[in-house]
């Protein structure tokens, strides 16, 4: 079949991988062999494509508690990601960041964060750099609508508007914080308007449709490489509860089955049928690849081995500083030394 644009299959085939992989992340958590439980899966936020595809090479970003998605779109190896979720020495940071920590500089990934905006002032230095050295980057700060209550959200974004930074600030709003509701959490939910207010090019957009996502994203990045810092709301619906064990008791089956159907993934198979840019076979045949591709991921993770305890203080402090003492050479010294007295 001719397709006069491939953009929009290239978009949905990323959605498709970061769904696929996800669902595998929750199938590694069943199995036992992920490190920890604290497993935030980004199901039902895959329209973030949008933004992640309106970057180029050299950009950097920051993610928070559901970053997955955010790492694929930017390019990302979903064998290395599972092997650090699986805490294995062939991931991403050798098994030492996990699900909330991972990074990876070569990706312009300046670091996932597990305090709720931990990440978000990063992208403020980093723009800086861009600036002075007037590169062309941009950085992007990923964080959820808890976010919206922390305060160094509105010191970053008001020292990006007077600096006139090269940043986006990106709020994918999945409608709960935790346990809590948005409007339980927030005054006024119309957080573009509370980056207008500092300054920046404030925008609201539906989650469930990845091109309306991307077209606006497009124009935002843009005009923070020219200097105008900005600010997408990407709105959303969280399908699983806040962590992999978290079985969300405090939504309605009746609320999670409508906020399902918010689907961005179906939603962008449905368009591109419509426009006639792929048919059911093409679409099919993505899906089939995606599966295949993250099946493959899952059991690399579960097969690799695990760091060696000898790296234990590795990679964690500066070059050339002495390495400390494990606590149980420590503690097998002192008892040694009893024993003789």
């Amino acid at each position: 079949m001719t397709q006069t644009n491939t953009a929009p299959l290239a978009r949905y085939r990323t959605m498709r991988r970061i769904r696929s992989f996800e669902e595998r992340v929750g199938e590694l958590f069943l199995r036992g062999a992920s490190a920890g439980s604290m497993l935030h899966l980004s199901i039902g936020e895959e329209a973030v494509v949008g933004v992640t595809a309106a970057m180029t090479e050299g950009d950097s970003f920051t993610t928070h508690h559901r970053g997955h998605g955010v790492f694929i779109g930017r390019g990302a190896d979903p064998a290395r990601m599972m092997a650090e979720i699986a805490g294995k020495e062939a991931g991403y940071c050798r098994g030492k960041g996990g699900s909330m920590h991972i990074a990876d500089r070569a990706l312009g990934h300046l670091g996932a964060n597990a305090i709720v905006g931990g990440g978000i002032p990063h992208i403020v230095g980093a723009g800086l750099t861009y600036r002075n050295l007037r590169s062309g980057q941009v950085s992007v700060a990923f964080f959820g609508d808890g976010a919206m209550q922390q305060g160094i959200l509105y010191e970053s974004m008001n020292m990006a508007a007077l600096w006139h930074l090269p940043v986006l600030f990106c709020c994918i709003n999945n409608q709960y914080g935790m346990g809590t509701r948005v409007d339980r959490s927030a005054g006024k939910l119309a957080f573009s308007e509370r980056a207008e207010a500092f300054g920046l090019t404030g925008a609201r957009v539906d989650g469930t449709n990845v091109e309306a996502v991307h077209q606006v994203a497009t124009a935002l990045v843009a005009g923070a490489r020219a200097g105008q810092p900005g600010y997408i709301e990407i709105d959303a619906y969280r399908f699983y509860g806040h962590a992999r064990m978290d079985k969300s008791p405090y939504r309605d089956p009746e609320e999670e089955a409508e906020g399902r159907l918010r689907d961005p993934v179906v939603t962008a198979r449905a368009r591109l049928a419509v426009a006639g840019l792929a048919d059911e076979a093409d679409l099919a045949r993505i899906d089939a690849e995606a599966a295949t591709e993250m099946d493959a991921a899952l059991e690399y993770a579960v097969e690799a081995v695990a760091p060696p305890l000898a790296s234990m203080f590795e990679d964690v402090y500066a070059p050339g500083t002495a390495q400390p003492r494990p606590q149980r050479d420590r503690l097998a010294a002192i008892l040694s030394e009893g024993s003789r007295a």
